[in-house]
């Protein structure tokens, strides 16, 4: 049996990202749960952010932010960057993280991050509590340690962080790659012949 609820935000798990933006003085992260994909061709992505948080002004005033994917043994410093305004505090430096140039934007990446998704802001629309960025990736950067010597991404090495309802949990076992059970049944077909 189940119960009925009102509708919420309850879609998980969802990828829990720390996002960069501005430069010098200006560079701040933020950590954004409401985050995915928009499209394949052109390559989009959206993140959603409240107009009163730190970040809000500076994406929207410079067009461009930098999507980081932090690792598992990131979470602390992940964690405090969604709970603590860089009005305050300077986030890289309170969580020792090293500012990197993005290569197709004017804006600032995480280095200790293994994923960079370099994004230009393509529309904005106000949703209510949250404004939703439509952005174009202009550019990723990978960390060697995640490529084969094919050019094939082991992303499954990254040990990223998803979220779930209030929780942060690392990616574990994997269960299978895309197109798996169409796999599995034709060795199955093989294996009866």
């Amino acid at each position: 049996m189940k119960q009925t609820w009102k509708g919420s935000t309850l879609l998980a798990p969802v990828p829990s990202v720390m996002v960069s933006c501005g430069r010098g003085d200006t560079a701040n992260i933020i950590t954004i749960g409401w985050v995915g994909i928009a499209a394949s061709h052109p390559p989009k992505l959206y993140i959603s952010v409240r107009p009163e948080r730190y970040s809000f002004n500076i994406i929207k005033e410079s067009g461009v932010f930098c999507v980081n994917l932090p690792t598992a043994e990131m979470a602390t410093a992940l964690d405090f960057c969604g709970v603590k305004s860089g009005k305050d505090i300077d986030k890289f430096a309170h969580c020792r993280l090293t500012k990197a140039d993005c290569v197709n934007i004017d804006c600032v990446a995480i280095e200790e991050c293994p994923i960079n998704l370099e994004c230009k802001v393509a529309q904005v629309l106000d949703l209510g509590s949250h404004h939703m960025f439509l952005a174009d990736i202009l550019g990723v950067t990978v960390d060697e340690s995640l490529v084969d010597d094919k050019g094939r991404l082991m992303l499954e090495k990254a040990n990223l962080v998803t979220y779930a309802h209030g929780d942060y949990f690392g990616l574990g076992k994997k269960l299978g790659d895309f197109g798996f059970s169409i796999r599995k049944r034709k060795n199955l077909k093989r294996n009866r012949k």
